[in-house]
């Protein structure tokens, strides 16, 4: 049960892409489940996401993992398991055609901007990733849209039924966690792997050094087919090539992008921050690879290609990106990533960032993003974060790397959209208790308070104690007063945290009367001034995805239906 989770979700993928002609097993399709499908009608799909979420969650998978000992590649075997049971075999993998992509950061992005290349060129396209921001069916799309409500439900309860209708011409996978033991590692054929940047993440289960989880990524690698990464340090660069040569399988480094613009006019990335550049540089040699193996005209005029300074791996080919390229690099859209929404007085700055490296990163785009917006009156600004932070990851590194952007108030609330979301399973997470997340959103608040301490001078901030007997839902983390003070407060959900941002002043966000005692401190009513008469207000939302996907299930509606 501990693992079914994670097998299901990448069964039902591989199941909604399969090719036709698979073989089938009608005995094995049968035993798949006794679970019979739900008789309430129009509740299908919500029954099923919330028997999904009873299994478990990213956060005690990985914890059960750590603690067992024993065999990793008896997941792979188990994975096998579960696919022969839903009517398919490994071998029908081989005919999907996949685009492999691994790596610490970035690989979603990369997935993002390889599939919309591929469907640029007129392609179907299927696309499995994880985790999701609003609903699950996010993480299955067939040519960039997820799947339907009406068609996740009939392949949840009934697997073993065949998805003919969705064929697909090729398929982008991305990884879950690590690469070799990873449940897509099934896959025994891919026409193309890829490795985004690598860094420090999950450091319990794929080791505690860029060197270790560079070793897992490598699993990926496959026997005569390419496979391309990005510039990486040197020592995690050597165990990728180790890894590659072990198997043979070609591995190139891909060029600067700078160096696909020579002679052509600059590429325009639909995905905002400087970061994204390597991840379209990665997209474009895994699109072209693709490409040419399947004998595809129109793949980029080859350029004079520039020795590699690294030396340790040839460097991919330097090519003119096509018009169909640029169109589909132009056009990536990938929510919750470098997202900036406008709405009115409001800018919401998403980015589920939540490693040290990747969380970088969002700084210098959100501070670049506020210098590109500055504006030149005298009205005043308000700059607010909302932050969350959930597994292993160490939140006072990631907080601490926040600090330069100066805040004038600091929001804490665990992934929760409401307080009671009984009314929508995606938003569900039965392994935890509200009391569970709240302690952790309080420990980020004295994270923040002791660094707002650390740093406290002329550029940085604090804010007054909190008075005894507050709500127990908001809270305000006591510092040393200052010149430019500013608070810190922690609300019980999502939805409580946007109300006292937004003050009403979001044209879409406009949920009923606030809760009793949502003001009721009086740096909270004080902050709903301030926010009330901003000719500006700037928030940031980062640290986790799933924050990143509760706020933009409020905000923008339309993805929940």
């Amino acid at each position: 049960m501990s693992r079914a989770r994670g097998h299901l979700r990448a069964a039902l993928h591989l199941e909604a892409v399969s090719p036709r002609g698979a073989t089938t097993r009608t005995a094995a399709r049968r035993e798949l489940s006794a679970r019979p499908a739900p008789r309430k009608p129009g509740m299908e799909y919500q029954d099923a996401v919330r028997t999904l979420n009873t299994l478990q969650t990213n956060a005690s998978y990985l914890e059960q993992m750590k603690s067992q000992q024993g065999d990793p590649q008896t997941k792979l075997e188990a994975m096998e398991l579960y696919l022969a049971r839903s009517g398919l075999q490994v071998e029908d993998l081989d005919r999907l055609n996949i685009i492999h992509v691994t790596g610490t950061k970035g690989k979603g992005s990369t997935c993002a901007f390889t599939e919309r290349i591929l469907r640029s060129y007129g392609l179907k396209t299927g696309f499995f990733s994880s985790p999701h921001l609003v609903q699950v069916r996010e993480r299955i799309r067939i040519n960039g849209q997820p799947i339907s409500c009406e068609l996740f439900t009939k392949h949840f309860w009934r697997l073993y039924q065949r998805l003919e209708e969705t064929k697909v011409d090729l398929a982008v996978v991305e990884v879950g966690i690590g690469g070799a033991y990873d449940c897509t590692n099934i896959i025994r054929k891919p026409v193309v792997c890829g490795v985004s940047s690598l860094g420090i993440d999950h450091t319990r289960l794929l080791g505690d050094t860029v060197e270790k989880i560079a070793w897992q990524k490598g699993g990926i690698f496959k026997h005569g087919v390419p496979a391309f990464t990005v510039p990486q340090p040197d020592g995690p660069l050597a165990v990728l090539k180790e890894r590659a040569e072990q198997i043979s399988c070609p591995l190139y480094l891909c060029p600067q992008l700078e160096a696909l613009e020579e002679g052509g006019p600059p590429l325009t990335l639909g995905l905002e921050g400087e970061h994204q550049r390597s991840n379209a540089a990665l997209a474009l040699q895994l699109a072209r690879c693709w490409l040419q193996q399947k004998d595809h005209r129109g793949i980029g005029h080859l350029m004079a290609s520039r020795p590699s300074l690294l030396q340790q791996l040839p460097l991919a080919p330097v090519f003119q990106p096509t018009s169909h390229m640029r169109q589909g690099l132009r056009d990536t859209e990938w929510p919750g990533r470098s997202q900036v929404l406008r709405r009115g007085h409001l800018t919401w700055y998403l980015d589920g960032a939540h490693t040290s490296s990747s969380m970088q990163a969002c700084v210098r785009w959100f501070r670049q993003a506020l210098h590109r917006g500055e504006r030149r009156g005298s009205s005043p600004e308000v700059h607010v974060l909302l932050f969350n932070s959930t597994g292993d990851r160490d939140p006072a590194a990631l907080l601490k790397l926040l600090q330069p952007c100066q805040f004038d108030y600091a929001v804490f609330c665990p992934n929760l959209t409401e307080v009671s979301s009984t009314g929508n399973a995606d938003q569900q997470n039965f392994t935890v208790t509200l009391d569970q997340v709240l302690l952790r959103c309080l420990e980020h608040q004295q994270h923040w308070r002791h660094l707002d301490e650390e740093q406290a001078g002329p550029d940085f901030w604090s804010a007054p104690s909190p008075e005894p007997g507050g709500p127990a839902s908001l809270r305000l983390a006591p510092c040393p007063p200052h010149t430019h003070s500013s608070g810190s407060l922690v609300f019980s959900c999502i939805s409580h945290a946007l109300q006292w941002i937004t003050q009403g002043r979001d044209p879409v966000f406009q949920p009923p009367s606030p809760p009793q005692g949502l003001l009721a401190h009086p740096v909270a009513g004080s902050g709903a001034s301030v926010l009330r008469e901003a000719a500006a207000i700037h928030v940031l939302v980062t640290g986790s995805l799933h924050l990143v996907g509760g706020v933009l299930k409020l905000l923008e509606p339309s993805l929940s239906q």
